[in-house]
């Protein structure tokens, strides 16, 4: 089971199925005006969406394209074939409108993505077009308001991926040149000949055509999109009878600085790409406070720390504001600034609304200095601020006086040091597991006398140092440590704080375990510190194992050619628990019992616009799988519990909710091992039932499911959250599983058989390198 060596450059595939949405717009000079009317009635009535927005033109002048990139941070550029309608423009190639309609259906010629969205350049958006979003399905459009409902509205239309190929694109092209068509109705006229009025019917709220609103009536509050159909355009004189039409057009024309501006002050969740485009320019123009904060959260919210501090740190910040002064202490410590992280969640304090969460902050700052009299003493003026803190409760639990002091008496030299994310009660269930599950892989005893914890993201310094180097060898691992936004720190960009010059000082033998690229798709890192750092581990290394071929790969894509192949494969040992735990029985029986998981940590990642469907369909594969077995909800955080009070609230199932953060490991095992099937969304929800014997389904949300699954060779054990049929094809799966109970749980000791293989095999090189331990 090696894992092949990508190519360099090599671009991650999307594992996970999530739909790539896109806006689409054909753009010609003389309506440059109306398309970017409609790029700002995009952003201020829809400021928490954005997706790309692909640009089909023919002859944009390089200033036209600077005023729409200006207006949308993520606009594609793609070129028509300026050719390809020649005979279908009969004689006329400055006709805009039939050049228009004809272009336009080059939007069924991208393949990029899953969701095509269409807006024309006489439209502006005036409501909430979520909806579209969410869209699953066929080819959506409003019908013809003045011929019936038979054929559809073109300007608007929500494409889905079984349209966007050559075979659909080949019907138009054939169409359009037999002239099987109504002459004047252009695009529209070819789709309706094809679709022939097979397309799925939107309400005429989201392309309401302008001539509804004849003699001058007013736009109806529930319109989303206004179309301003026809030869007259508010750009361009307008029409009698449409002024009130018009003026909602007419509020779309403001400066730049005017749009900035306008977008900063509106309500509700900003998407941080848009709220990056037009906050920093306004932050820069202005210094308003106010919007430097938003705009430093959402580059902390998308891991971009040093962004936040050139934003904050560019403006005066009062002393008595709270708010924009916790933010810049938070990027502040994911940079190690700690010092000046400090300072600045002192001053943050003073608000009673950020008080709580600014002395967490500060708390968690002293701890990972190493400073736990200090962490308490923050986490207790926290608690006193607001009792309920989660972040100061754990905290202050975590840095007791009576706490921590397990390290024996006993000799150092014959410890090995483990570098691990050692979890809080009431932590990740799986994160529990994983130190002893590593530990269990080098040596039967797996306390303090035979091992010194160092938690991962705690600062490496000159006392860690001579811990690790007093000792007889450093495992660092296992689980996702290769990932960008847990416990940020500067030294490292990955979960170790460790600066490269103590990482350059550990003597001792290094071995990396079983770490994860824990990276969501559309997920980055801060390349250059990673990488560095990175490299340095490697090369000082004498084993360095990941837990899955993608891991893997994507790892050795970062390294220079000379440490490529020092990048191995090592399962996680949850997977093969079964062989590790002291006296394993497997179950003589199993309770009929499901165990249902779902993940809720970076839902936007997870989900995109898709958890509505996600939800819909879970509930049609909860109520059918109840008739086989009981169904619970297996929490693993805290959070994990929604998915239970997502579907009593929305569709009326009950769950009951098994607790394991709230257990230990033994319980935690026991459970997975009698149970007769778990479906679940976190990795070691699939891992560790795994591991325990227990048949497992993937909800793939993150493409690490998806490795774990490809290295198992079992592909059709994981579903993605995206899947159209999930409900569907989720039940067919289970009760298949179920009705075939024994031979899956055989395949699954077989797989496991093969993982155990490759760890025994690491662990015989391991045992040279660290050698025996002392009895």
């Amino acid at each position: 089971m090696t894992a092949p060596t990508p190519a360099a450059g090599a671009a991650a595939p999307n594992l996970t199925g999530k739909r790539r949405v896109a806006f689409a717009s054909y753009v010609e000079e003389n309506y440059l005006p109306g398309f970017l009317a409609l790029l700002r009635s995009l952003a201020l009535s829809n400021p928490g969406v954005c997706e790309d927005f692909v640009v089909l033109y023919d002859d944009l002048r390089p200033s036209s394209v600077a005023a729409i990139r200006r207006l949308h941070p993520r606009i594609v550029l793609r070129r028509v074939d300026d050719t390809r309608y020649e005979d279908f423009v009969k004689g006329d190639p400055e006709n805009y409108l039939i050049r228009k309609a004809y272009f336009i259906l080059d939007v069924f010629r991208i393949r990029d993505y899953d969701t095509v969205i269409t807006l024309d350049t006489d439209m502006v958006v005036l409501g909430d077009i979520s909806e579209l979003l969410t869209l699953r399905h066929g080819l959506a459009a409003v019908p013809q308001f003045f011929h019936g409902q038979h054929k559809l509205n073109s300007g608007l239309l929500v494409i889905q991926r079984e349209y966007l190929t050559d075979a659909f694109c080949a019907r138009l092209d054939e169409t359009g040149r037999s002239g099987r068509y109504e002459l004047d109705k252009h695009d529209q006229g070819i789709l309706n000949a094809v679709l022939d009025g097979d397309f799925v019917r939107l309400d005429p709220r989201f392309n309401f055509v302008k001539r509804r609103l004849s003699g001058d009536r007013p736009v109806p509050d529930d319109v989303a999109v206004l179309h301003f159909t026809g030869r007259h355009k508010p750009w361009n004189g307008g029409e009698e009878g449409y002024t009130l039409a018009e003026e909602a057009w007419q509020r779309h024309t403001m400066s730049e600085s005017a749009l900035a501006a306008a977008y900063m002050s509106q309500p509700g969740t900003k998407h941080p790409d848009l709220l990056l485009h037009f906050g920093r320019q306004h932050v820069e123009r202005t210094g308003d406070v106010a919007a430097a904060r938003q705009v430093a959260s959402a580059c902390v919210a998308t891991g971009r720390y040093q962004e936040a501090v050139d934003i904050l740190g560019g403006i005066t910040l009062p002393a008595r504001a709270a708010w924009p002064h916790e933010v810049l202490g938070t990027a502040l410590m994911a940079l190690s600034r700690y010092e000046e992280a400090e300072a600045h969640l002192l001053l943050a304090t003073a608000g009673p609304k950020n008080a709580a969460r600014s002395y967490g902050r500060l708390a968690q700052l002293a701890w990972t200095l190493n400073d736990d009299a200090a962490a308490h003493r923050h986490a207790a003026a926290g608690l006193a601020v607001e009792p309920v803190s989660r972040m100061c409760r754990i905290l202050h639990e975590r840095t007791r006086p009576d706490t921590g002091a397990d390290e024996p008496a006993a000799e150092p030299s014959g410890r090995l040091s483990h570098v691990a994310f050692y979890m809080d009660r009431q932590g990740n269930a799986g994160d529990k597991l994983l130190p002893e599950s590593v530990r269990l892989c080098f040596d039967g005893d797996t306390g303090p006398a035979r091992w010194h914890s160092q938690h991962a993201h705690r600062f490496f310094d000159e006392a860690a140092l001579d811990r690790v180097n007093a000792g007889r060898g450093l495992v660092v691992g296992g689980g996702g440590l290769f990932i960008p936004d847990t416990a940020p720190n500067g030294n490292s960009a990955w979960q170790w704080n460790v600066p490269d010059r103590n990482l350059e000082r550990i003597t001792v033998p290094l071995a990396v375990f079983a770490v994860g690229y824990n990276a969501f798709d559309g997920q980055s890192y801060r390349r250059e510190r990673f990488t560095e750092s990175l490299r340095l581990l490697v090369e000082k290394s004498a084993f360095f194992g990941l837990r899955n071929s993608g891991s893997v790969q994507r790892v050795r894509d970062l390294l220079p050619a000379g440490l490529r192949d020092r990048v191995l494969y090592q399962p996680c040992p949850t997977t093969v628990t079964r062989q590790l735990v002291p006296d394993w029985q497997d179950p003589a029986g199993r309770a009929d019992t499901i165990l249902l998981n779902c993940a809720y940590d970076r839902a936007g990642l997870r989900f995109g616009h898709d958890y509505g469907h996600f939800l819909d369909e879970m509930a049609k594969a909860v109520r059918a799988l109840g008739e086989h077995a009981e169904v619970r909800c297996v929490a693993h955080a805290l959070e994990d519990e929604r998915i239970a009070f997502d579907l009593r609230r929305e569709h009326g199932i009950s769950l009951p909710v098994v607790p394991m953060y709230d257990w230990d490991g033994d319980a935690i095992r026991a459970e997975y091992a009698r149970t007769r099937l778990v479906i679940g969304m976190r990795g070691h929800a699939g891992m560790i039932p795994f591991g325990c014997g227990t048949p497992i389904i993937s909800l793939v949300s993150h493409p690490k499911m998806a490795y774990f699954l490809a290295d198992i060779e079992r592909p059709e054990w994981g579903v993605s959250v995206h899947e159209r049929d999930l409900g569907a094809l989720l039940t067919e799966r289970a009760l298949g599983i179920l009705d075939d109970h024994a031979t899956v749980v055989a395949d699954v000791h077989g797989r496991q058989d093969l993982l155990w293989k490759v760890t025994q095999d690491n662990m015989a090189e391991l045992r040279k390198t660290f050698g025996e331990a002392p009895a």
